[in-house]
C-alpha cells in the first residue's frame, strides 16, 4: 500500500505517474471524491463527539449540583439546573443519533478508500527503466558459457519420459493437467537441489531456516499483495459451512507466511536485520496461462521453491537488494549453470515490488535464457499493508519496515535446467559436483 499522503496530496499527478510507469489507470476523480467526503465527515463526526463530550460534562456538573442547592435553601436554582440539565440530556440523546450516523457513514467511506488503494501498485524506483513489457527489461551482465553439444539436444520432458523418471500421464489422472509425478533418481535429484539451496543459504548467507505453513488466510494474501488484484491466480480452500466456513489460500510462495511474520509488530532496531529462508511447496493457478511452458516442469500448478525473505531498515533495503541477488546468483555458479541478471522495466514488475532483478538459466533446449529467480525490493509497500513496523532508534518512534524477497531458487526450474545443461548422448546426466553429496557421491544418473 502506498503511503497516504501520496494518495492524498496530489491524485491527479500520482494518477499520471502510474499510467506513465506502470499503465495502471487510476480513477483520481474517485478518490479525490472520497478524500473531500472523508474529511468533511471527519469534522464533522470531531464536532459532535467533542459537543457530546462537553454536554455530558455539563450535565454532570449540573446534577452534582443540584443536591448542594437544595441543602443550601436554594431550591429555585437546583430546579433551573434539573431543568436544563434535563434539556441537554435530550440534546446529547439527538445529537447521539446524527454522531453514529456520521461514524457509520465515514467508516464506509474509509472503506472505500482503503479497497481503491489495496489495488494500487507500487511506484517503481528510479531506477527501474520505463517500459510496458519484458521487451524493454535490461541485461546486466552475465556469468558462464552456453555448452556447444555434439548430439541432438533433448528437452528436459525427453530426458525424463524415456527413463520414466518424470510422468506427467500419471499426474494427470491424479489432479489434472500441469501436475507431475517424479521418480527413481530424478526425484532425489530434485530433493538434492533443495537441500543444497537450503545449506548455502543458511550455512554460508546467514539466512535463518524458517519452516512456514502452505495455507494462509485472506489478511496474510493482503499483506504481501495477493488480494485482493490476484484472487484467480490463488488456490483455497474451505472447511466448514455457513458462518463457521473458514477459508484459507495455498501459498503461491513463501513469501506470503514468511514476510508475514512481521505483521502487526514493532521490530527493535537491533534484530534488523532480518534473514528468513524456506523450502516449501507453492500453488499457482495462473488463470490464462497457455503455450510450451505448460508442458513438463517450466510452468506447473504445483512446484518447489527456496525462498528468501529479509526485513530491513528503510536505509538498508538497496544494499540488502543486491545481497539477496548475489545469494541467488551463487546458487547457480556452484551449479555451474550459464545464466543472466536481467533488471525489469516498470511495466514487467510484479504488483508489490519497486524494483526487481530477474536471474534466468540457460536452458539448451529452448536455445534461451529463461528466468529461475526473482528478487524484489518492495520498500514500505507491504509493510504498510501489514502494519510491521521497527522503532526508529533516532526517533524512537515506529516506521514502516522495508520488506525484500527473492526466489534462491526455483526447486523444478533448476532441476529442468541441470537436467538439459549435463545431458549426455546416452540420456544421462552428469550430477554437478556440488549435488554429488546429497546423491551418495554419484557422478551421473541414469
Amino acid at each position: 500500500m502506498l503511503d497516504p499522503n501520496l494518495l492524498r496530496q496530489d491524485p491527479a499527478a500520482l494518477a499520471r505517474r502510474l499510467r506513465e510507469s506502470r499503465g495502471f489507470e487510476l480513477d483520481a476523480a474517485a478518490l479525490e471524491r472520497l478524500e473531500s467526503g472523508r474529511k468533511a465527515l471527519q469534522v464533522r463526526t470531531q464536532e459532535l463527539q467533542s459537543l457530546r463530550n462537553a454536554h455530558s460534562k455539563e450535565i454532570g456538573m449540573l446534577m452534582g449540583s443540584i443536591a448542594r442547592l437544595r441543602a443550601s435553601g436554594d431550591s429555585g436554582q437546583a430546579e433551573a439546573n434539573l431543568a436544563k440539565a434535563e434539556a441537554l440530556k435530550a440534546e446529547v440523546s439527538g445529537s447521539g443519533d446524527a454522531l453514529k450516523a456520521s461514524e457509520v457513514e465515514l467508516e464506509r467511506i474509509r472503506a472505500e478508500l482503503d479497497a481503491l488503494a489495496l489495488g494500487i501498485p507500487n511506484i517503481p524506483d528510479d531506477s527501474v527503466p520505463p517500459g510496458a513489457d519484458e521487451s524493454a527489461n535490461v541485461e546486466q551482465h552475465r556469468w558462464g558459457t552456453p555448452r556447444a553439444f555434439d548430439f541432438p539436444v533433448r528437452d528436459h520432458v525427453d530426458l525424463g519420459v524415456r527413463h520414466g523418471w518424470l510422468d506427467g500421464e500419471a499426474a494427470a489422472r491424479l489432479s489434472g493437467a500441469r501436475f507431475t509425478v517424479l521418480r527413481g533418481q530424478l526425484a532425489r535429484l530434485h530433493r538434492a537441489l533443495a537441500q543444497f539451496m537450503l545449506d548455502l543459504h543458511v550455512n554460508e548467507h546467514g539466512y535463518e531456516e524458517t519452516g512456514v505453513p502452505v495455507l494462509v488466510n485472506a489478511d496474510a494474501m493482503r499483506g504481501t499483495g495477493q488480494l485482493p488484484k490476484f484472487e484467480d491466480d490463488l488456490f483455497s480452500t474451505t472447511v466448514g459451512e455457513g458462518e463457521s466456513a473458514s477459508k484459507r489460500y495455498l501459498i503461491p510462495t513463501a513469501e506470503v507466511p514468511l514476510t508475514n511474520l512481521v505483521a502487526d509488530a514493532i521490530i527493535e532496531p537491533e534484530r534488523l536485520p532480518l534473514r528468513m529462508a524456506a523450502h516449501s511447496m507453492c500453488f499457482r493457478a495462473e488463470a490464462g496461462s497457455h503455450g510450451r511452458d505448460t508442458r513438463g516442469m517450466i510452468r506447473q500448478h504445483q512446484f518447489e521453491k527456496v525462498e528468501l525473505v529479509s526485513i530491513t531498515r528503510p536505509g538498508d533495503s538497496d544494499a540488502e537488494h543486491e545481497r539477496m541477488t548475489r545469494c541467488a546468483e551463487v546458487v547457480l555458479e556452484r551449479l555451474g549453470l550459464p545464466y543472466r541478471r536481467m533488471l525489469l522495466c516498470s511495466g514487467d514488475m510484479g504488483f508489490a515490488a519497486r524494483k526487481t532483478w530477474d536471474l534466468e538459466v540457460w536452458l539448451p533446449s529452448q536455445d534461451s535464457y529463461r528466468e529461475i529467480s526473482s528478487c524484489s525490493n518492495c520498500g514500505d509497500f507491504q509493510a504498510r499493508r501489514m502494519l510491521a513496523r521497527w522503532r526508529n532508534d533516532a526517533t524512537g518512534k515506529p516506521e514502516p519496515l522495508h520488506t525484500l524477497n527473492g526466489s534462491g531458487v526455483a526447486v523444478g526450474r533448476a532441476l529442468v535446467a541441470v537436467m538439459e545443461n549435463y545431458q549426455q548422448a546416452d540420456g544421462s546426466i552428469t550430477v554437478p559436483e556440488a549435488l554429488r553429496p546429497y546423491m551418495g557421491g554419484a557422478e551421473s544418473i541414469s
